[in-house]
């Protein structure tokens, strides 16, 4: 019985099982992950496009609206947008764009948990308007 009891034969297998099990854990939670990640990307390059298009235009409005449009039909992401002014802007007028948007991280069956994404740009104006 005492030889039963030292023997350490059979150890490595408890090993390898909790080394795989924390590995499938990790690209769990990566694969989680990464499309939050992607989205945020996505939003910044939203919320710059965004901002340039205001520049070049001298105007907040249907211009900016239409680019955003464009936009979301391009990324399939439709956030929620705040400028800091509207109508004509004036040449070195600053203004500001907020956007945010909401998503899930998904667990599968485990639940789900909603993650806010915001990004926020500035710029000023290229536009001299009469």
């Amino acid at each position: 019985m005492r030889k039963l009891l030292k023997s350490k034969r059979g150890e490595g297998y408890f090993d390898v099982v909790i080394i795989v099990l924390v590995v499938v854990m990790a690209l769990a939670l990566i694969m989680a992950v990464a499309p939050v990640v992607s989205a945020k990307i996505q939003l910044d390059n939203y919320v710059d496009e965004l901002v340039r298009e205001a520049e070049i235009s001298g105007r907040i409005g249907t211009e900016t609206a239409a680019r955003a449009n464009v936009l979301t039909e391009r990324t399939g992401i439709a956030p929620k947008i705040e400028w800091s002014r509207t109508g004509k802007v004036q040449l070195n007028q600053e203004f500001t764009v907020t956007c945010t948007y909401k998503m899930d991280i998904g667990f599968g069956e485990f639940g789900n948990f909603p993650v806010t994404l915001t990004s926020k740009a500035s710029g000023k104006s290229e536009v001299y308007g009469k």
